[in-house]
């Protein structure tokens, strides 16, 4: 199997944490801003972590909101450096949805509702012609499952 980079995109409370302990816990490495909280610089830590990990041959899932194609165009190009596969999943959530997904988080897992909101205004829909070699659109199911359909 090829090593692959997953980017996943999306507000925060969308869904991106529970899609990636479903789909990708078992085969993926998790690389996430979150699990480093008290890192002086997360972006550096990150790309650490990506850079070992794809150096590696490991796959890897980037589970932060990477809003923008900027924030996406680092991971991208580490993962092109390493060559490995780009797949991209866009969290279609508004911020109504994530703010009451979020109001189920307890403690630190729980961000401010200005969070939401701040990321939804720098939120760029994802486009193949960043460098992804595959692109979806996530939506969460009635059911609680996850609807997943090329973007």
């Amino acid at each position: 199997m090829a090593v692959e980079a997953v980017i996943l995109v999306g507000l925060p409370a969308a869904g991106k944490t529970t899609f990636y302990q479903q789909r990708f816990a078992a085969t993926h490495v998790h690389v996430s801003k979150d699990l480093w909280p008290k890192s002086a610089d997360k972006a550096m830590r990150q790309a650490r972590e990506l850079n070992a990990n794809l150096s590696a041959g490991r796959s890897v899932v980037v589970d932060n909101t990477n809003p923008t194609a900027a924030d996406r165009a680092l991971v991208i190009a580490a993962a092109r450096e390493h060559g490995a596969r780009v797949i991209g999943y866009y969290f279609a959530a508004e911020p109504g949805e994530a703010i009451g997904r979020n109001r189920g988080r307890e403690g630190k897992a729980r961000v401010p509702n200005v969070a939401i909101f701040t990321t939804a205004k720098r939120m760029v829909l994802p486009a193949r012609s960043e460098g992804f070699d595959e692109l979806y659109e996530v939506r969460i199911a009635g059911d609680g499952g996850f609807e997943v359909k090329p973007l």
